[in-house]
């Protein structure tokens, strides 16, 4: 059955060439989660697409056609935040490849979407990213299944003790003792209570979150690069050097 939709808010998070003047575009969408389209003659001189679909620019798109691969009908685009700075641009390519890489397709999850909005919003807004992907990971992770609690030890069932220490383990979470799938140990309680307030501007709160979210994500990706990490080196190094 042929299948259209009208006027459906939308993200662009990756395009490349198709064929010879036309381009496949990979979406983060409402209501039908990440999904493909053609969009044909958008690499021809005389044709607006190409300007108009661009990462981390609100859309209203429209699109026909059979199975995964649609084919373009309509874009709307509307007004929204730009990542000027160097390091906001980066964070919003990671949150791009997480989307394109592990969240499966034609899965509507209304929530992120609704996160993702907020994340551009305040990457816009600071240099200070670290707190903004954070929070968008646990959503990402909320999506996927993975949710866990900060403050709650889920092999005992036990709130987090300050003076104790904890492990983590992707398939549970926050973990009292070592098991097979413990991929970090000796998280400090305290630090995990911190974070379940909602602080992550201690640098022990800051160390700890982008270590257990950095396990995370590297366990749903199952061994597959994020070129966005290779542009957040790169910049670690000229900071460096400055």
């Amino acid at each position: 059955m042929r299948r259209e939709a009208q006027q459906e808010p939308a993200y662009v998070i990756h395009r490349r060439p198709w064929r010879e003047t036309s381009l496949m575009v990979d979406l983060f969408t409402l209501n039908h989660g990440r999904m493909s389209v053609i969009a044909r003659g958008a690499s021809g001189s005389k044709s607006p697409l190409k300007a108009q679909l661009q990462p981390f620019q609100p859309l209203m798109l429209g699109w026909v056609g059979r199975g995964d691969l649609k084919t373009l009908t309509q874009v709307d685009v509307r007004d929204g935040p730009a990542l000027h700075r160097t390091v906001s641009l980066y964070s919003g390519l990671y949150l791009n490849e997480l989307i394109q890489r592990v969240l499966p397709l034609a899965d509507p999850h209304q929530t992120l979407f609704a996160a993702y909005i907020d994340a551009l919003a305040q990457l816009a807004q600071t240099s200070d990213v670290e707190p903004v992907l954070r929070k968008f990971e646990q959503a990402f992770a909320v999506a996927l299944g993975y949710d866990f609690s900060w403050d709650l030890a889920m092999d005992t069932g036990q709130p987090v003790h300050a003076t104790q220490n904890y492990c983590y383990d992707p398939e549970q979470g926050i973990v009292a003792a070592v098991s097979a799938g413990v991929r970090l140990q000796n998280l400090p309680g305290d630090t995990l209570l911190a974070l379940a307030s909602g602080d992550y501007e201690t640098v022990s709160s800051r160390r700890i979150s982008k270590r257990v979210m950095r396990v995370l994500t590297d366990y749903l990706l199952q061994g597959r690069p994020l070129n966005s990490r290779s542009l957040f080196n790169h910049l670690r190094g000229e900071r460096h050097e400055s």
